[in-house]
């Protein structure tokens, strides 16, 4: 292990000094103590699995677009440049194809 000789040198009277804070630090209860609000923290978490029947989920459904087509075999909804092939009416994109 590589020593520092230039660096400045401790006194003892300093670790007393640190070690009568540590013990005083210690013994305070409320020192360890975070204030925060449990539940207002647990409404934070989503578990997985949840019950969520109670939600309510509002979607915007657009048209289909004229550069859109929805693959036939994943079936979704891609730009035309991602078009592969079509094969008996059904289109593919590149990912599927």
């Amino acid at each position: 292990m590589a020593t520092d000789y230039d660096a400045p040198r401790k006194n003892d009277e300093e670790n007393e000094d640190s070690i009568e804070e540590l013990k005083s630090r210690r013994n305070d209860k409320n020192s360890g103590k975070v204030d925060e609000d449990e539940v207002e923290a647990a409404e934070a978490f989503e578990l997985p699995g949840a019950d969520l029947s109670h939600e309510e989920l509002t979607v915007r459904v657009l048209p289909r677009q004229a550069d859109e087509f929805t693959c036939a075999s994943c079936f979704l909804v891609k730009h035309r440049a991602q078009q592969a092939m079509e094969k008996n009416g059904l289109v593919y994109c590149v990912d599927c194809a």
